[in-house]
């Protein structure tokens, strides 16, 4: 449907690992971006979306870090996704059809939202229910499942040692 900013990957992929924290430990923002091969600067622009928009929480100081704000259960894809590149429509309708030389320009010619628009607004609603249906938690469950154990080890054991 659309193209996804980068930093929707590097926050859902930091979401999940977040997701494995004990509920009053954190983990840096340099320590999420050396997990994931990323800059830090990068990542923390996209970590600073996540805050704002309640997905995680900042805990300021020395020590402080990222958490989630809310239970893996109640983080939808489409909340992180919204949080990094935005809530605005992936479709924007500019009604070209009533901009060439050949058209009328007559604004009775349309009388109803281009046909266009219609389809396209249609399949990102259902692109954003489907992410909106899906949760963290479900992201997790498939990690669960699918992440091979020796790389669950290891992220396991960097999460141990890196949480504050």
């Amino acid at each position: 449907m659309r193209r996804l900013g980068d930093g929707v990957e590097a926050a859902l992929h930091c979401v999940a690992v977040l997701a494995e924290l004990p509920e009053d430990k954190v983990l840096s923002g340099r320590d999420l971006a050396a997990l994931h091969g990323l800059s830090e600067s990068y990542l923390l622009k996209h970590m600073r979306a996540l805050t704002a928009a309640g997905v995680t929480e900042a805990v300021p100081g020395p020590r402080g870090g990222f958490r989630l704000a809310r239970a893996p259960g109640q983080i939808s894809l489409l909340d992180v996704v919204e949080a990094v590149d935005g809530p605005g429509p992936a479709f924007v309708c500019r009604e070209i059809r009533r901009k060439g030389d050949v058209t009328s320009n007559d604004p009775c010619a349309y009388r109803r939202d281009c046909f266009i628009k219609r389809r396209m607004m249609t399949a990102e609603e259902a692109w954003r229910a489907s992410l909106r249906g899906q949760t963290l938690a479900d992201l997790m469950a498939d990690a669960r499942a699918e992440i091979d154990p020796e790389n669950m080890r290891a992220v396991g054991g960097f999460i141990q040692e890196k949480q504050r």
